[in-house]
C-alpha cells in the first residue's frame, strides 16, 4: 500500500513545479466506445512551460486538460441515451526532436471525470465519479495546430460496484490561442 501512496506523492511535485504557459488548447474530438456508440468532446488545455529529461531524441512536457464529452448510446426513449461527462487532467507530453515544421509526440494522462449518469450506453459505471485513464499519439505543427488519436478509459476503479468502466477511441484537433 505504500509503493502506491508514494507515486501520487511524486506526481504532485512534478505538477507542482510545471509552469503554464500563457496559451490555451482549444480541442474537439469525434469517437467511438467500444460498444459502437459514438463520443464528442470539447475541451481546454494550458500547456505548461516545464520541460524534463531533455536529449537529442526529445523532451518530456505536459498540460492541463478540461473537456466536456456527450456519450451517445441507448435508444432516443430511454434512460441510458445521451450521458455527459466533465473530465480534468494533467497530461504529460514526450515532444520527438528533430523535425522541422511538425513535432511528433506521445500522450500519457490519468485525471477524473463526474458522469451524468451512472449507465452509459450498456456499460454500468457503478457512480457517477470515475477515473479517466489516456493514452495517445499525434503531430504538433509549428502554427500551434495538432491533430492525433487517443484512447480513453473510464472507470471508478473499484469503488463501487458495478464498475464496467467504458472506452472512447477518438480522433483529435485542438489548435493555441
Amino acid at each position: 500500500m505504500r509503493k502506491y501512496l508514494s507515486l501520487p506523492a511524486v506526481a504532485v511535485l512534478l505538477l507542482g513545479s510545471a509552469g503554464v504557459a500563457q496559451a490555451v488548447e482549444v480541442g474537439a474530438a469525434v469517437g467511438v466506445t467500444s460498444q459502437s456508440d459514438m463520443t464528442y468532446r470539447l475541451s481546454l488545455g494550458l500547456p505548461w512551460e516545464k520541460q524534463w529529461w531533455k536529449s537529442d531524441l526529445g523532451y518530456v512536457t505536459g498540460y492541463w486538460d478540461a473537456g466536456y464529452t456527450y456519450w451517445e448510446g441507448g435508444s432516443g426513449n430511454d434512460n441510458y441515451a445521451g450521458a455527459h461527462s466533465l473530465s480534468f487532467s494533467p497530461v504529460f507530453t514526450y515532444e520527438f526532436s528533430g523535425f522541422s515544421s511538425v513535432t511528433p509526440f506521445l500522450e500519457l494522462g490519468v485525471g477524473v471525470a463526474f458522469f451524468s449518469k451512472t449507465r452509459v450506453g450498456e456499460q454500468q459505471l457503478g457512480s457517477s465519479f470515475n477515473f479517466e485513464d489516456r493514452i495517445g499519439a499525434g503531430i504538433k505543427f509549428a502554427g500551434g495546430q495538432k491533430v492525433g488519436i487517443r484512447a480513453v478509459h473510464y472507470s471508478n476503479a473499484g469503488i463501487k460496484q458495478p464498475n464496467d468502466g467504458i472506452e472512447s477511441f477518438s480522433a483529435y484537433y485542438s489548435h493555441a490561442f
